[in-house]
């Protein structure tokens, strides 16, 4: 049974720990299963404590991060790409210490837009490198999955299928794809075929519409992707990830390009997409038993 979780951006884009407290509340009541954090610093956080408050609260936790463009493990500059393994494995062990099996995100290359087309000693660096990393989350328990974004926000991994050459060139069983419908609505030639032909390589995945605001008023198919997801089984963690200008994290927003005010009651926002993911795959599982339901006279 998939956990449903929730972006933190939705609530706040604070690390003090009153705010980091009210998220997790905020996340509870809204009905959602699973906290993602973004961007939590651990040096900004009483670790020990926020761990205990996710599980009180019968939460279950995910990170997520963006490589920065002085830690982007693909870089020719040795330095650069060690401080990005600095960032991943420091990463990991906030993942372990909250209690959470799963990062997300950019994690093979900065995230932000590129001028210049990927070359494959980029690719090879960030390969070889990521396999060694993998390797340190999974003696930590916790999974990569790679987020794979819009040509605006990454050079190197823009669609699903690329994703699953760049696993295969790791040589790891510790790496996975985080899929994003907003990114894939973008790239894909087909989302549920994307989905499809991913399949038990998928260990994470983002629910957002088009426009990232309330889900069902924008472009996304949905249905499309909720029956591609039932299709393949797929029962891991879906996250709700949603922006706007009411709430804004310098290290996100504006590589995200997140200028409009999409919404301002967050929790109604919250409380709607938990509904609206619900019914899109309890009606999906339906339609799935319709098509397979042997009836004879």
């Amino acid at each position: 049974m998939s956990r449903i979780g929730i972006h933190s951006f939705v609530w706040s884009a604070s690390s003090a720990q009153a705010d980091l407290e009210r998220t997790l509340v905020d996340t509870r009541k809204a009905g959602f299963d699973l906290i993602e954090f973004s961007y939590l610093d651990p040096a900004d956080v009483d670790i020990a404590r926020l761990a205990k408050s996710i599980s009180d609260l019968g939460l279950g936790v995910a990170i997520s991060i963006g490589l920065p463009a002085d830690g982007d493990i693909s870089s020719p500059d040795k330095a650069v790409a060690a401080r990005g393994v600095e960032i991943l494995n420091r990463t990991i062990a906030l993942t372990r210490d909250l209690g959470g099996r799963k990062v997300g995100g950019i994690l093979s290359a900065s995230h932000g837009l590129q001028t210049e087309p990927p070359t494959r000693d980029q690719w090879n660096r960030s390969a070889g490198t990521l396999a060694g990393v993998a390797e340190t989350a999974k003696a930590a328990g916790v999974t990569l999955n790679l987020e794979i974004v819009n040509r605006f926000e990454s050079n190197l991994l823009n669609t699903a299928a690329q994703g699953l050459a760049f696993i295969e060139d790791t040589g790891s069983d510790n790496i996975f794809l985080h899929l994003d419908t907003f990114h894939m609505n973008i790239e894909e030639a087909d989302v549920g075929l994307a989905i499809r032909h991913a399949a038990n390589k998928i260990g994470y995945v983002h629910i957002g519409e088009s426009h990232r605001g309330f889900l069902g008023t924008g472009s996304i198919d949905f249905a499309a992707i909720f029956d591609a997801l039932t299709a393949i089984g797929y029962d891991d963690d879906l996250s709700f990830e949603s922006f706007s200008s009411e709430i804004v994290d310098e290290n996100l927003s504006r590589k995200t390009a997140i200028w409009r005010n999409l919404w301002i009651d967050n929790m109604e926002l919250a409380r709607h997409a938990r509904r609206f993911i619900d019914v899109g795959l309890e009606t999906a599982r339906r339609k799935a038993e319709l098509v397979s339901a042997s009836q004879r006279p």
